[in-house]
């Protein structure tokens, strides 16, 4: 594979439109939980990038830090073997950003040939940063370049940290009110928007979730949804 699939150009530019928050009309996907770093964070931890397999394995997420109102959306994806080469861009370089530091989740499709129970790496350029992120195999039965179930998926970014994909408008992304854990449960309370006008599109929503300061156990995690729209359960792939 020397060039990437018409599916992952398809989702490509699905993603450009709605993974922008703030940078231009079109509402952003990713809800952080923070828009400030971390404590404990060190400035060089803002270098490194973070990744995980979405939607049974069709899908992946690169998780960058920088401003939450602009985030980087998937230009190219290519793959050979194992290893996918993923562009991530500023959607428009003229548009001022937040001046804060954030996590944020940028979605593509993997190509086509692409073994997600298999290990795979992800070498990531974003402007003048690169980074290989290593993905583990896991069993799974979404086969890359096939239509999505529209069915919500997560997986872990790193300890107390995942990435909760869903599918529906655009306009209306999840708005996170709530989120608790014990062991290796939690519930994630969504803000239910009875009068709000929604695109009449059916589009991935990106919604980074961390627990912050709550022991977790990431081994075979259940998240429970309400409200939103989305109520009911989601196995959360491990990190």
């Amino acid at each position: 594979m020397a060039s990437p699939t018409r599916v992952v150009a398809a989702l490509s530019a699905l993603a450009a439109a709605l993974l922008i928050a703030g940078c231009t009309a079109t509402p952003g996907a990713v809800t952080p939980t923070s828009t400030s770093a971390p404590s404990g964070t060190d400035a060089d931890d803002f270098d490194d990038m973070e990744g995980t397999l979405l939607d049974d394995g069709r899908m992946f997420a690169v998780v960058t830090w920088g401003s939450s109102t602009c985030v980087p959306q998937v230009d190219t994806v290519t793959g050979n073997g194992q290893t996918v080469a993923v562009t991530l861009v500023d959607v428009d370089a003229d548009e001022p950003c937040t001046a804060d530091m954030a996590p944020r989740a940028s979605i593509g499709a993997l190509p086509e040939g692409v073994d997600p129970t298999q290990d795979i790496t992800l070498q990531v350029t974003f402007g003048d940063a690169s980074d290989d992120v290593e993905i583990s195999g896991s069993p799974v039965t979404g086969v890359p370049g096939e239509s999505t179930d529209f069915l919500p998926s997560a997986g872990w970014i790193d300890d107390g940290t995942l990435l909760l994909l869903t599918w529906g408008s655009s306009g209306c992304p999840p708005v996170l009110g709530e989120l608790e854990a014990s062991g290796n449960t939690g519930t994630a309370t969504f803000v239910t928007e009875e009068d709000k006008a929604c695109t009449m599109d059916m589009a991935p929503r990106a919604t980074l979730l961390s627990f912050g300061d709550e022991v977790v156990d990431d081994d075979d995690f259940t998240l429970t949804l309400v409200g939103g729209g989305l109520d009911g359960t989601v196995s959360v792939r491990g990190d």
